[in-house]
């Protein structure tokens, strides 16, 4: 089942539950996987729609720190979208399964002390593996700790 499908299930089920605020935030992600779809002219693979699920999550994200601190309406939905939405992300790896993947590739390029040079070699063949299960920011940072000068 398409998460196209499986968001259309969620918000049926809100609706008739009585569920406005869900209903609203699983119409919002179902219209972006749509439009994305529509923009593609096919069906959407796994990955794309788990991009457009974080996509959405970083722009609430987003949202949530430029709202003023008085707007408690802005900040408690956006807060309720993130959740509610964050059913439908992808499960992101841990620092210590990032970390096992990075000692792999170190291993594999047969680097054993890496230093900034050989940065963008190691990011080239982590990247693909970890692209959609974990944050890039993370990841870098992962990287940058374990280098030496």
């Amino acid at each position: 089942m398409s998460k196209i499908e499986v968001v259309r299930a969620e918000m049926v089920s809100a609706m008739k539950a009585g569920n406005k605020p869900r209903k609203d935030a699983l119409s919002a992600l179902l219209t972006a996987l749509k439009n994305v779809q529509i923009d593609k002219r096919a069906e959407l693979t796994e990955e794309e729609e788990n991009a457009v699920v974080l996509k959405e999550i970083k722009q609430l994200k987003e949202t949530l720190e430029s709202a003023p601190e008085s707007r408690t309406d802005i900040i408690d939905e956006c807060k309720f979208r993130i959740q509610v939405l964050s059913e439908f992300a992808p499960v992101f790896l841990s620092e210590e399964e990032i970390k096992d993947i990075i000692k792999e590739i170190l291993t594999q390029l047969e680097i054993t002390n890496p230093t900034t040079k050989d940065k963008g070699k190691i990011m080239k063949e982590l990247m693909p593996k970890v692209k959609g299960k974990s944050d890039g920011k993370l990841v870098n940072d992962l990287v940058a700790s374990m280098m030496q000068e």
